[in-house]
């Protein structure tokens, strides 16, 4: 009787650890289908969230709009402030001529400077502080007419640099006189680079860095300035060799150069 209740207990002992082993594979197996599709489902809804991003994305770039980016033209710069930014406002600064100096990304009081000049140019208030409107208009000003600014002060410099301001202004004057005349090309570049016309672009002057000097005569040549009254040439007598230059009656001599028509 004890032989056999051992075994009746030791069957039954096997037989609950078999029940139990499996209990425990049906509920792990449970588990592991339940982790299963809570994973498939998760990748399933990642993968929606991604398309719709993606679809965000598309249409904010169709509309030409932009998703969580920071606009330059939001942001206030002023003294102190040393960052990326900085570095493109010194950048659009210098190509419209008023920042002469190293782009180091710092504001200082040399930026400072650069932003009270442009700012007065603009009839906006000359704080000096970069703000929105500030940063709205350089970067109109840069888009609209920094290349021609850029060029006109380039021919300025290699022409003249070593003349006063109006001298300068003179010869910038002389561009725009030519646009304007109809005996020559209709646009600031075209006269610049008709072949022939200007020493500094036959011979490289042209390619040096013009002066903060060299853009405000550009600017103010490009606001109707013409101490020349008209004038479509000019020539420096003493080493000028062209005799058709000397033949022609001068308007004014400003400098070295004399200014006729």
């Amino acid at each position: 009787m004890i032989k056999r209740n051992f075994k009746m207990d030791h069957m039954s002992a096997m037989d609950k650890k078999n029940m139990m082993n499996q209990q425990n594979s049906v509920s792990e197996g449970s588990i592991t289908v339940s982790r299963k599709v809570t994973h498939q489902r998760g990748r399933k809804a990642n993968k929606r969230a991604g398309k719709v991003g993606m679809l965000i994305g598309t249409c904010a770039m169709a509309l030409g709009l932009t998703v969580a980016a920071p606009s330059a033209g939001a942001q206030k710069l002023e003294q102190g402030v040393r960052s990326e930014h900085v570095l493109q406002l010194q950048e659009q600064l210098s190509n419209l001529g008023y920042f002469d100096a190293g782009m180091t990304g710092y504001y200082g009081t040399v930026t400072k400077s650069a932003v009270r000049e442009f700012q007065q140019a603009q009839g906006l208030s000359a704080d000096g502080v970069a703000g929105p409107k500030t940063l709205n208009r350089l970067n109109h000003k840069v888009k609209a007419e920094g290349n021609t600014l850029r060029q006109l002060a380039k021919l300025i410099h290699g022409e003249a640099r070593g003349e006063s301001l109006e001298g300068q202004v003179a010869v910038g004057a002389v561009v725009l006189n030519r646009v304007h005349s109809g005996e020559f090309p209709s646009s600031i570049p075209k006269v610049i680079f008709q072949k022939g016309q200007f020493t500094a672009v036959d011979d490289g002057q042209f390619n040096q860095k013009p002066t903060a000097t060299s853009y405000k005569a550009a600017r103010k040549a490009l606001n109707g300035a013409d101490p020349t009254h008209g004038a479509l040439y000019y020539y420096n007598p003493k080493i000028a060799t062209s005799l058709w230059s000397k033949s022609r009656p001068t308007l004014l001599t400003i400098g070295q150069h004399d200014f006729t028509r």
